[in-house]
């Protein structure tokens, strides 16, 4: 009997688990799939020769993450590879905004659009450098975050106080105004903004925005080299060197809850899991409250809050094999990992609007990936494997495009909208169809089908909305790994605080899960010392010795 149960060997599951081991606990892994990683993985389904990410692709989360710094996945084969520049935004007169390596590289882009500008980015490039460890702590520590809150604040105070706060709850269209004269500026932040499902209008966009903005302007986008599925493959080796197990092709259908207590879990093949102290789920929210655990085991409020959880936009992406460099009409975009594809912050507004209303968007914002620029094994010199993605309703009640698209995703809707994407690339870069060699499409029921965390195609395990952040995530009250049923412990990007390859919400799990079985010993120990201790002071008044 393991003493822990890990549900899923996505990056979550893989941190909680090796976490777990390193506290001398046996541990038992069981994936769905029949290979680890969840959405960070790769293959070469696209084109022999060509490596393609099959989910996500850059990491600039992972990059800042203490939690994973701490693995030191070095020691496994992680090696960390950087295009030159980090991110381009061009727009279809031919200017570009760019997130260099460097700050002053940034600084001369954005002055490009307007003189000042440059020295704008770098003033909230020294906030950022201000807040940013205990930011970061914040961030990637358990809710609430008692420690890291607390110099923050102290931080926030000495940088602006309320004025400062003001600015990262406003909508990243106004904070781009506020800070930027110029278009540059605003570009980066509000394209930054909708990696998430923030629109330039929502609140809160401008402050994500910004934090994306410079964790690429300090630790940039890089990617693992050789492919993604190089920190799964990095995880799973150090789990296994600490005796950890990883059984794949393994489904998960139930938790096995009696008295309010997880005990272990039951396969899809009818095999009880017994986990001696713990279960950690690296499932979404709704997948675990009334799915693996029994509605009849969950207070009603639960599942009330269950139904009202709410997913970040569907995801639709395309893979190409490229028999030659991306003919970039901006000379700028040519060296970033990733290119933003919308003319002006208003098309990412009508975008955003568009995905609101459920219709399909005709000029859909795409996130483009040039993974041999970032990573040269990536394909053939001279080539590029390439993709962008983009986003649509979850339900689809219209098109607003010609061609009628209802939302059934079957073959014929996937080649209609993957054209859509290409032309809205060839927008930007004209003569890229010409390039394609090869070409794949995943829909969203497709990628719900490769990772069943991916819900209808949403990549971040629920919105990133200020509605279901901190302690509203997943849901209200929450906020934390522990769960109504005792030793269960959600360890998915459902919980605080999201989405993103950085393993905190699995490392905040075995943290509970630690701490719940270590605070009785250590509150025996206690007892048993003070009980000495009294013993010791009666001993010495009789003139005994204390044991």
């Amino acid at each position: 009997m393991p003493d822990a149960v890990v549900i899923g060997a996505g990056p979550n599951g893989l941190v909680a688990a090796n976490l777990l081991a390193d506290e001398g606990w046996s541990v038992e892994v069981l994936e769905e799939q029949d290979e680890p990683g969840g959405a960070v993985r790769h293959d070469d389904g696209v084109h022999p020769g060509f490596t393609s990410d099959l989910f996500s692709a850059f990491y600039p989360l992972a990059a800042a993450s203490p939690v994973l710094s701490r693995l030191r996945l070095d020691r496994h084969g992680l090696r960390w590879s950087h295009a030159p520049r980090v991110l381009a935004h061009p727009l279809s007169d031919g200017r570009c905004a760019v997130l260099g390596r460097d700050v002053d590289d940034t600084a001369a882009s954005l002055d490009a659009f307007a003189a000042g500008d440059g020295a704008a980015w770098r003033d909230l490039h020294d906030i950022w450098e201000r807040l940013r460890p205990d930011l970061l702590n914040a961030l990637f520590t358990p809710f609430p975050p008692v420690r890291a809150t607390a110099r923050l604040a102290a931080r926030l105070r000495a940088a602006g106080g309320l004025r400062l706060a003001r600015s990262l709850v406003l909508p990243v269209r106004r904070l781009g105004e506020e800070e930027f004269r110029g278009e540059g500026g605003r570009l980066l932040l509000a394209g930054n903004a909708l990696h998430a499902d923030l629109a330039p209008e929502a609140a809160g966009s401008g402050g994500f925005g910004w934090l994306m903005s410079m964790l690429g302007q300090t630790y940039g986008f890089p990617v693992p080299e050789g492919g993604s599925g190089a920190l799964t493959a990095a995880l799973v080796g150090r789990l296994r060197e600490r005796g950890g197990v990883l059984r794949c092709g393994t489904r998960v259908v139930r938790v096995e809850v009696r008295q309010g207590r997880a005990l272990g879990v039951w396969t899809a093949d009818g095999e009880p899991v017994p986990a001696r102290r713990a279960v950690l789920a690296d499932v979404s929210a709704p997948a675990l409250y009334g799915g693996l655990v029994d509605r009849d085991r969950l207070p009603a409020q639960v599942l009330d809050d269950v139904r009202r959880f709410q997913w970040d936009f569907a995801t639709f992406k395309v893979d190409w094999a490229l028999d030659g460099p991306v003919p970039w009409q901006a000379a700028g975009a040519a060296a970033a990992g990733t290119v933003h594809l919308a003319d002006g912050v208003d098309e990412l507004t009508r975008f955003a609007a568009q995905v609101a209303m459920r219709q399909v968007p005709d000029r859909p914002f795409a996130l483009f990936g040039q993974m041999t620029t970032a990573d040269p094994t990536r394909s053939p010199e001279g080539t590029e494997s390439a993709w962008a993605y983009t986003h649509v309703p979850h339900e689809v009640v219209g098109d607003a495009g010609e061609e009628g698209l209802t939302g059934v995703w079957d073959h014929k809707e996937q080649e209609v909208f993957a054209d859509r994407v290409e032309q809205q690339v060839e927008r930007f870069a004209p003569g890229f169809r010409s390039r394609i060699r090869a070409r794949r499409v995943l829909a969203p029921p497709t990628l719900q089908a490769m990772d069943a965390n991916l819900h209808g195609g949403a990549i971040n395990g629920g919105t990133t909305a200020l509605h279901q952040q901190l302690f509203f995530r997943p849901l209200p009250g929450t906020g934390r790994p522990e769960t109504p049923v005792k030793n269960l412990y959600l360890a998915s990007a459902s919980a605080h605080p999201g989405g993103g390859v950085h393993g905190a919400p699995g490392a905040n799990a075995a943290r509970a899960a630690l701490r719940r079985h270590t605070a009785p010993r250590l509150a025996g120990l206690q007892s048993l010392l003070t009980h000495r201790d009294r013993k010791g002071d009666r001993g010495a008044d009789q003139g005994d010795t204390a044991p």
